[in-house]
């Protein structure tokens, strides 16, 4: 009975030990299974998904990262960095402040000084020496409007005589070239206006032609008033006026930058002095001023990516304002030089490029024509050549030299010229004469000689007219259609 209680313990035990050797096992093979799956599971934890604000930064890639980005739209720097660009004053701005003289921005030793300038001399520095500001104007949300053609009243208070003009009927002369393929073209040929002592030329000028219904070219140095004035006049005629305004506190940029941070910081700080009370859609933007020629491919660089914050911001915005002879022709042939010029064609109406054209002497206005006055052929060319719309044009200052004009009739015999000569290419918006108005401090004689072109000019923008091709022809880039006067 024993043997046989023990024998049935045995056999307990066994099964039981079999049992646990066999779920041991088992759970030795699951761990191993497990194990293998483990191996495979990667052992940094997933990147969290994208936020709205990092896609948009994706969608700007050429744009620097958060760490080193620009202000956004309408914000200056509270204090921009030292290697960019002179700091702005903190002088308040009043109605007397006289206009800065231009200041190169960063060290800037190597850029050579291309004349006519305004304001720089020998003792120019590196440093703001005064606050720039509108002169102070009324709000454009002014109850009475401007008006459009003074009366006989106005006109003895204002000391305004006007000229007795035979005024062109514009309508009947556009119907007559039409017939011909041609199209009307008004004088293109304006003012270059810095601060005036009497401004009641110059609205007396301004009223009368557009109460013609014909567009003027004006371009201010910082002043806006006269702008400011014109624009309103635009406002309520519809008189399609090109005006330009430009300020010299920033006129050169920082060549040592990065031309794609130097353009957002630089464009940043030109909207904010941007005078509040100019119209963005009717006046155009001129930020920079006579660059050196010798960083072209920099300078391409540095436009084309303003132009497109310019886009951005709804400004009409023009690039280089190179000096007269300037670029060399092949310097429009660059990559960056051909982008911007694309970009310019597909935006013809908020982009442009800004020229300056001179003689460098009184003497003879075709001086080395069309190598001085005339080069936006050359820029013409370029366009045509690669298959580039001819881009908007601004000759945003004209004239023979720093300090002089011819005397009459030769002024304007030689200003009647370039008028033909701009006429031709609707792309050229207009030319401003240089100078009307204050220089380095001093009123010189050249602001009397312009005083007495008023009267003149104001006849020839009613009393002529000018012809282009209708399009889609374009005229020719034959200098030689259009002979200098005494050639």
């Amino acid at each position: 009975m024993l043997m046989t209680n023990l024998s049935k313990r045995n056999l307990l035990f066994s099964r039981f030990f079999l049992s646990a050797l066999l779920i041991a096992f088992l759970s030795l093979m699951m761990a191993g299974c497990v194990t293998g799956q483990t191996a495979t599971t990667p052992t940094q934890p997933l990147p969290p998904a994208p936020s709205a604000a990092t896609t948009a930064i994706a969608e700007v890639a050429a744009y620097p990262p958060p760490a080193t980005g620009y202000p956004a739209p309408d914000v200056l720097p509270a204090t921009p960095a030292a290697d960019a660009y002179p700091a702005v004053a903190t002088l308040e701005p009043s109605a007397t402040d006289s206009p800065v003289e231009p200041v190169e921005s960063g060290a800037a030793t190597h850029a050579p000084v291309y004349l006519p300038f305004i304001g720089e001399g020998p003792a120019a520095t590196a440093e703001i020496v005064a606050a720039i500001a509108p002169t102070a104007l009324p709000t454009a949300t002014a109850t009475t409007p401007p008006t459009l053609a003074p009366s006989p009243t106005a006109a003895t208070a204002l000391n305004i005589t006007p000229t007795p003009i035979a005024v062109v009927d514009f309508a009947a002369a556009a119907a007559e070239l039409a017939a011909q393929d041609q199209q009307l073209a008004y004088n293109k040929i304006g003012f270059h206006v810095t601060f005036l002592e009497d401004r009641d030329e110059l609205d007396g000028y301004m009223q009368r032609v557009d109460a013609e219904g014909v567009p003027f070219f004006l371009k201010t140095v910082d002043n806006a008033e006269p702008l400011y004035r014109a624009q309103e006049l635009m406002k309520v005629s519809g008189v399609p006026h090109i005006l330009v305004y430009r300020s010299t506190r920033y006129d050169v940029p920082d060549y040592d930058m990065d031309p794609i941070l130097a353009a957002e910081t630089y464009w940043e700080l030109e909207k904010a002095i941007w005078p509040p009370e100019l119209d963005r859609d009717l006046i155009w933007f001129e930020t920079m001023n006579e660059l050196d020629k010798g960083r072209s491919e920099w300078l391409a660089e540095f436009a084309l990516r303003t132009a497109q914050l310019a886009l951005r911001d709804g400004y009409r915005w023009a690039a280089f304002s190179w000096a007269s002879g300037e670029p060399e022709p092949d310097d429009w042939e660059s990559p960056a030089m051909l982008e911007l010029l694309r970009l310019i064609g597909e935006n013809p109406d908020q982009l442009a490029i800004a020229l300056h054209e001179y003689s460098y002497t009184t003497d003879d206005i075709g001086d080395e024509y069309p190598h001085k006055v005339g080069r936006f052929l050359d820029l013409f060319r370029v366009a045509d050549a690669h298959g580039i719309p001819r881009p908007t044009v601004l000759i945003t200052e004209w004239g023979w030299t720093y300090n002089e004009i011819p005397a009459e009739p030769n002024a304007m015999e030689d200003v009647g010229w370039a008028a033909r000569l701009y006429g031709a290419y609707p792309q050229v918006l207009g030319a401003a004469v240089w100078n009307l108005g204050k220089l380095d401090d001093i009123w010189p004689p050249l602001n009397s000689q312009m005083r007495d072109l008023i009267d003149n000019m104001t006849a020839l923008s009613l009393d002529s007219y000018f012809s282009a091709p209708l399009p889609p022809r374009q005229a020719p880039l034959d200098a030689g259609q259009f002979p200098p006067p005494g050639d």
